[in-house]
Parts: C-alpha cells; structure tokens; sequence
C-alpha cells in the first residue's frame, strides 16, 4: 500500500516510521528545512520538503498515482483540512484520514465530510472521564462513517433499571447495550443479564440519542 504522511512532526515521523516497518510504501511531507534535514537522515528519499497543501509539492509526493490514503498531521487544523480537500476531490485519493489538534475544529471537519478523524486531546480527555465516577456518561468512541458512537453509562443506585434483566428494559430506538464491568470483570450484554448498581454498562447508539439514554439508565436528577 502507498500512503502519503503530510507533516514530519513526532507524530508523522512515528507514524511513518511504523508503517514502513509493516512493508508499507509511505513519503512524508515536511515544510521545516531543520526537520525536513533531521528526517531525511532516517527516511532518506522518503521524505520531502515542502509545504503540503501546495499542489505542486504533492504532485512531487506522487499524489497523482493516486496513493491509497492521505494522513493529514500537521500541527495544524486549517493545513490538515486543505490537504485531504486536496488529496480527494482533485486527485481522487479514495481514503484520507485528519489529525485534529483543536477539540473545538471538529466540526469544520465534520462539515466538510474529512473522516476519520483523530483528536488525541478528546481521546485523552474520554480516558480521564472514564477514570473519574462522577462522569455519569462518557464518549468513548465516534463512528462517523458509520454514523455511531459508543458511550460509557455508570448506572447509579438510583437508576430505575437497577434489579431490571436488558430484555425488560426499553432502550431508545437506535440504541443497544453491548457488555457491562462489574467488579472489574466485563461480559457481553445480553437478554437475561441484570443490571445492578455500579455496573459500567457500554452501549452504541445513534448521535444524538444520549439524552434519551440517560433517561432510561440513570436516575433523574
């Protein structure tokens, strides 16, 4: 597989580094004449100097075979959103994968259709929310494409579904539980299991229905 890795930052180079080591076929892309020197002691021909959201920088990248996939991963938001814009609609790159570095940018990408996406800031901030209790609901996990997301519920003492099996609990339409911890110990959800107090449950649902979800499995407030 050919890929073109915009952005020599830790990130590209780390990303660029590994997928080469899977036998991948990858040049990165590096506007900083001091990086580009440093990476092109490791990566050799496989990097070059330039600014990536220049077409001619990415037609010298072999941006015209088309690659497989473009990974946008600069350190900025407005170059990472130009580069896939580029990579798909002029050049017709079948997959583009973004870096977000601003939580608050996602929905630039999201209105554009750049999908996926990855924020490490927002899968950070879900992994501290998961490991503080008064986080009734957490976001784990956003299918776009699929047009899904996953959510942590913490059922509390209160939840009218406490002592209730899933078959008897009416979930909201798109919805569905998919495994729960309890005691530290997960198990795949099904019909005949109870929830109790303190279970993490784990559901995926359709965006925009976790109001609805937390009106069925937590107490009202």
């Amino acid at each position: 597989m050919y890929l073109i890795v915009a952005g020599g930052g830790k990130v590209g180079a780390n990303l660029a580094r590994s997928l080469i080591g899977y036998g991948h076929e990858v040049t990165m892309i590096e506007q900083r004449a001091d990086r580009f020197e440093m990476l092109e002691e490791e990566f050799e021909h496989q990097v070059q100097l330039g600014d990536a959201t220049e077409v001619f920088v990415l037609e010298q990248a072999g941006i015209a075979r088309p690659p497989d996939m473009v990974i946008a991963t600069t350190g900025d938001d407005e170059d990472n959103i130009i580069i896939c814009q580029l990579a798909r609609e002029k050049y017709g790159v079948p997959k583009v994968i973004a870096r977000v570095n601003d939580p608050r940018n996602q929905p630039h990408f999201d209105l554009l259709g750049i999908s996926p996406t990855v924020c490490a800031t927002l899968s950070l901030l879900a992994l501290v929310q998961h490991e503080v209790p008064e986080h009734e609901l957490v976001h784990l996990l956003e299918l776009r494409k699929e047009n899904l997301e996953i959510v942590e519920v913490q059922i509390d003492q209160g939840s009218p579904c406490v002592g209730k099996a899933l078959d008897k609990i009416v979930l909201p339409a798109g919805s569905q539980l998919i495994s729960i911890v309890r005691n530290g110990q997960a198990k795949i959800a099904d019909g005949d299991t109870t929830l109790e107090a303190g279970d993490q449950v784990l559901a995926i649902l359709e965006p925009g229905k976790t109001d609805e979800l937390k009106r069925v499995l937590l107490a009202k407030r």
